[in-house]
């Protein structure tokens, strides 16, 4: 799943350290959401889209494999 988690984060002047205290994770948990590394849990998900005053939709973009459909 991919996200624009970082993009939006940059656009709005946020630092990382920042915005994971705000979301109550480390720093580092903030990176690996950014890299694509980690997926977040449906309420971390709904946190981080409610922070942004976004839907989920909007900050995660889920992409349907083949296997998928």
């Amino acid at each position: 799943m991919k996200n624009r988690i970082e993009e939006i984060r940059r656009m709005r002047g946020i630092r990382q350290e920042e915005f994971a205290k705000a979301m109550g994770v480390s720093r580092q948990t903030i990176s690996s959401l950014e890299t694509g590394r980690y997926n977040p849990s449906i309420f971390l998900a709904y946190k981080i889209a409610r922070y942004f005053s976004m839907t989920i939709e909007e900050v995660f973009l889920f992409e349907e494999s083949e296997d998928e459909r």
